[in-house]
């Protein structure tokens, strides 16, 4: 039998917000999903790919919110924010901080037609453009809002395919893209100092193997990926460019993510982006897995890894209640939540208690997190196909007021631990401090 030593007494640090997650769940303008978000302590939505091909025409995209390219920028009344303000209120009023997307929905069908991932005709026309988004969200303007939205992001994957023909975010070049960014940031810093400027949205960093080869390191594609974010590191740092964070995607497991975090932070670092964060805003780990036990462990397992690197935060995607395979969280019939819902639940109960407290050295296929506040809480989560006997050297807690499991058959329902993690399982429990 494996032993976890978890001590409730020595605290490490901070619980940060790896339980975000990406286009909050609604039909319409039906916001009432949103309250699932709130009650599993939801901290961020990231706004990309809302509301369906083209931001559903309404929602969120700068071609939604700014109609006609050649109208004027200054006036409130080139802007269409209705649907949008919807959206942002609903999620403001339920305490999730939108994490906003400067840019565009994903075009899949770009081979027959580009309608909106060709770069702007004006690079300074997009940045005022944007400038006003951000006015009338955080300072009233255009008869606004004074929300606190702290990371604006300039656009997403536009490092998807290196030919424009296949690039469904992005027909201009590498070099197109850098000198957008460049117009962008430095405009939107100098307007908003206040705030956090970053992107890009990298499409990942399969290709920095390590010698871990799930994924095919030889592929023109992934190399692409990582010739595209040293070229806009060697362009920002030429061009003394803001970058408060860097953001990327991966949907790979847990020892890629780890690698690839600390591979980000080295070529930050590198480039004197220090005291730039870094945030995994679109993850899912097998995804092909929704619906069952095994998927909420994969998604737990992987918040709970994710605390101890270098990343700020992280956002599951997504939370739509869809058919598509990455909207994980919710049937999209019943509208019910699915087990891996229950993992964001599960962190949840951590971030909430806020200070992280120390565990000791885990079994292979087990992941666990341990918080404090008022009372303790402990996270563990098991991704192997078999049990896993393990025993708990506690200290500085008492009794256990509350214990929860998600496994096959069982979603979130009450639990007496004794000493076993089932297959593919989390187990959430609660002590007295």
């Amino acid at each position: 039998m494996d032993r976890i030593a978890v001590n409730f007494a020595q605290e490490i640090g901070t619980i940060k917000p790896m339980n975000g997650v990406g286009q909050p769940p609604f039909r319409g303008i039906d916001f009432s999903m949103c309250d699932y978000l709130q009650n599993a302590h939801v901290p961020y939505s990231r706004l990309h790919d809302v509301g369906g091909a083209y931001g559903g025409g309404v929602f969120v995209d700068i071609p939604n919110l700014f109609r006609d390219f050649s109208a004027d920028p200054q006036d409130p009344e080139s802007y269409d924010f209705a649907f949008t303000d919807l959206l942002i209120t609903a999620l403001v009023e339920r305490g999730i901080e939108p994490f906003f997307r400067l840019g565009v929905t994903i075009e899949n069908f770009c081979k027959v037609k580009a309608y909106r991932i060709n770069p702007p005709e004006d690079y300074d026309k997009w940045a005022q453009i944007c400038e006003g988004v951000i006015r009338h969200y955080t300072e009233g303007w255009a008869n606004g809002f004074r929300y606190k939205i702290t990371y604006w992001e300039i656009w997403n994957e536009p490092d998807n395919y290196e030919t424009p023909e296949e690039n469904q975010m992005w027909t201009g070049s590498a070099e197109d893209f850098y000198k957008l960014y460049e117009v962008a940031s430095k405009h939107l810093k100098a307007k908003f100092p206040h705030l956090k400027i970053g992107g890009y949205g990298s499409c990942g960093f399969y290709a920095i193997t390590n010698g871990y080869t799930r994924f095919a390191a030889c592929s023109p594609r992934y190399g692409y990926f990582v010739d595209f974010f040293d070229g806009f590191l060697d362009y920002i740092k030429a061009h003394n460019c803001p970058l408060d964070f860097f953001s990327w995607h991966s949907y790979d497991d847990v020892k890629g993510n780890i690698r690839w975090a600390e591979y980000v932070k080295m070529r930050l670092d590198e480039a004197g982006y220090t005291h730039t964060e870094q945030t995994l805003n679109e993850w899912n780990w097998h995804p092909d897995l929704k619906g069952t036990a095994q998927h909420a462990a994969f998604t737990c397992a992987m918040m709970l890894a994710l605390q101890n690197t270098a990343l700020e935060s992280a956002m599951f995607y997504d939370a739509r209640c869809d058919v598509g395979i990455y909207s994980g969280l919710f049937n999209c019939m019943t509208l019910k939540p699915l087990p891996a819902y229950y993992s964001l639940v599960a962190f949840g109960e951590l971030y909430e208690r806020g200070k992280q407290v120390y565990v000791g050295e885990l079994p292979e296929g087990v992941y666990a997190c341990a918080a404090k506040d008022k009372d303790g809480c402990l996270v563990m989560a098991n991704v192997k196909q078999e049990a896993v006997r393990v025993a708990l050297d506690l200290e500085g807690a008492n009794t256990i007021t509350e214990c929860k499991i998600i496994k096959d058959g069982v979603v979130w329902e009450d639990y007496t631990f004794e000493n076993e993690l089932p297959a593919h399982a989390v187990v959430c429990i609660k002590y007295d401090v």
